[in-house]
């Protein structure tokens, strides 16, 4: 899978337009995107077809980001699912950078997270939940 990115945004009307106009305008594909905001400040978290050129639009455009490996994963569920996961992440000095909901299939949802120690993370994430 693509690299992800945590691009920080001003929680404003077009901060989000502004991206992904600036995405579109060099032909980049967005695969994946979820976010949020509270107060002045948002975020996106997104993957794209093409991380170089994604890369690229993010510091012509004098955003601050962080792109790291995109890190599949299978959760529970059912309550309780994700905070066994994190619990475990945080338990082993991971910090979540980001992560993004891919869907649900039967009893298990798909994930893809962005953590600060991929080497340390990939053995829990990996586990399938």
């Amino acid at each position: 899978m693509a690299n992800q990115f945590v691009v920080e945004l001003k929680n404003e009307p077009g901060a989000l337009a502004v991206l992904a106009e600036a995405l579109a305008a060099r032909g980049i594909d967005l695969r994946a995107i979820g976010g949020g905001g509270i107060g002045d400040s948002g975020h996106i978290i997104m993957t794209t077809a093409d991380d170089d050129a994604s890369r690229a639009v993010l510091e012509e455009g004098g955003y601050t980001f962080i792109e790291g490996e995109s890190i599949l994963t299978e959760v529970d569920d059912r309550p309780g699912g994700m905070a066994r996961l994190s619990r475990e992440l945080a338990d082993a000095g991971v910090n979540i950078y980001g992560h993004l909901f891919l869907g649900r299939w039967g009893d298990r949802a798909m994930f893809a997270f962005v953590v600060d120690n991929p080497d340390q993370a990939r053995p829990i994430l990996e586990r399938k939940g």
